[in-house]
């Protein structure tokens, strides 16, 4: 039985087996639970963003490098102050053959920016003060200050736009009741409001989606029933070295984004910024990362990357006026200062999904902190964890993203109002300078309120068959899955 399917649909979705499917279709899986793919709303797991961006496209899309690309927006200007995106719509329809104009659209982007709101993706949103539907197929997006990145923020997966539900491809998505496995199917081109072409068929290719978790997701890939599979994580990267990858690459994406642990009590040791802060100090980062043996991997001991502020407006490494010993010093006598005042042994406890690199990372934080005389146990996430990880891709390359991670309104632990306060006050200055001053200041701000432990940037890598063509490793971790369907000449 199908349940994502409108009844409109499925004469379209079964002409598209025809000739991909005496080919076979591309077999797609993504680290992830049973249920993971199938998410609704806005807090999508990887599974269910990739799934999300193939049926129900925005203004934009992203290609497999990475780049903005035009979706249901055919083409688009932006005004010279850069506080006005225009969009030009592509004839298109929806799936129940009504006509797709700039008023439905100004009316799901406005339900899609209200439902993000106390989320981070909301957050990154806020510049946006108006949305006007200008003509039937012309669509204005005004901004309270410039952002350059805003584009590509536009085109992430929780932008894709539906009407009563449904979303205009590029490709529509079918599944059996009950059943974990997702088939997808591209449209024809006059669906996607481009020129018919009576050799459609041919030229694309059926997908098969699942999520799967780590040993399971690369046991099928070893054995050949996956071609494809994507998002995996620092807690899987392990498997990537088991098994017989002579049949597949092992593709790490230049990753950018957060990859640390945040602070979820202020209780007992953690009562005070600079103990916080010792646990920090008393982390070697190369050695955190060399069990796993990623080279050109990068660590960092700030929230921001500094090459983010223009002109760089701090040190490249937070603690370059002492060296690693005289760190684990100064860390040790603050925690032996605080046993000694109050008589109890200093312990914390880290939650951590499972797998096994978060086995790897676990001992190497625990060695750590037992170097300065804290002992950590080790708990789910989730959990009631003093600490856990915070693993997150970035949306677009901002200050301005980084910051919001950490946001009193995310609830996600121990947070700064006031470099929250200054980050808002940021939106409305047009003077990229003025802006950059200011959040140079709210990531000072979070760093003497000692919120987050920051390690490096986040891994994410995909096991890739040498047959798939379509894909592509890029900061953002998303990889699309309507290209791998198109063909390759």
């Amino acid at each position: 039985m199908n349940r994502f399917l409108p009844t409109s649909l499925l004469a379209l979705l079964a002409a598209s087996c025809g000739p991909a499917g005496e080919r076979g279709p591309i077999d797609v899986a993504i680290f992830g639970n049973e249920n993971a793919l199938f998410q609704q709303g806005v807090r999508l797991s990887s599974a269910a963003q990739h799934l999300r961006a193939a049926t129900n496209e925005g203004l934009v899309a992203l290609d497999p490098a990475g780049q903005v690309v035009p979706a249901i927006a055919e083409r688009w200007i932006v005004t010279d102050d850069g506080l006005s995106y225009i969009f030009r719509l592509r004839d298109a329809n929806w799936p129940d053959g009504e006509e797709l104009t700039a008023q439905d659209v100004r009316t799901a982007l406005r339900e899609r920016i209200d439902q993000l709101e106390g989320t981070s993706l909301g957050l990154d949103l806020a510049k946006v003060t108006e949305i006007r539907a200008m003509t039937g197929r012309v669509v204005e997006l005004r901004l309270s200050g410039p952002m350059p990145e805003f584009l590509r923020l536009l085109a992430q997966p929780e932008m894709g736009l539906t009407k009563r539900g449904s979303g205009v491809g590029p490709m529509v998505v079918s599944r059996d009741e009950d059943s974990s496995l997702a088939r997808l199917s591209v449209l024809p081109p006059e669906a996607r409001g481009l020129p018919a072409r009576e050799d459609w068929e041919e030229l694309s290719r059926g997908l098969t989606i699942r999520a799967l978790s780590g040993q399971q997701a690369v046991d099928a890939f070893t054995s050949g029933e996956v071609d494809l599979l994507l998002n995996g994580t620092i807690a899987t990267f392990p498997l990537a070295q088991l098994g017989p990858l002579s049949r597949g690459t092992v593709q790490v994406d230049p990753a950018l984004g957060l990859f640390g642990l945040i602070f979820r009590s202020d209780a007992g040791v953690l009562s005070d910024p600079d103990r916080r802060e010792a646990l920090s100090m008393a982390i070697d980062r190369a050695a955190l990362i060399q069990p796993f043996g990623l080279g050109g991997w990068r660590s960092t001991t700030w929230i921001v990357p500094s090459e983010l502020f223009v002109p760089q407006r701090y040190a490249a490494s937070r603690w370059d006026d002492q060296t690693f010993e005289q760190r684990q010093a100064t860390a040790r006598a603050r925690i032996a200062a605080w046993e000694a005042a109050t008589g109890e042994e200093a312990s914390v406890s880290v939650g951590l999904p499972r797998g096994p690199g978060s086995d790897l990372l676990f001992r190497q934080i625990a060695a750590a902190w037992q170097s300065i005389g804290v002992t950590a146990t080790r708990v789910g996430m989730g959990d009631g964890g003093d600490l856990e990880l915070r693993d997150r891709l970035a949306r677009y390359s901002s200050p301005r993203w980084f910051l919001n991670q950490l946001n009193c309104t995310i609830e996600l632990g121990l947070c700064s109002p006031t470099a929250d306060d200054l980050v808002r006050d940021s939106l409305e200055l047009r003077d990229p300078a003025a802006k950059q001053a200011l959040l140079a200041e709210a990531h000072a701000e979070l760093v003497a309120a000692e919120i987050f432990i920051p390690f490096g940037v986040p891994v994410r890598w995909s096991l890739v068959r040498g047959a798939v063509s379509g894909y592509q490793a890029n900061p953002w971790g998303l990889h699309p899955l309507f290209p791998l369907s198109e063909p390759t000449t």
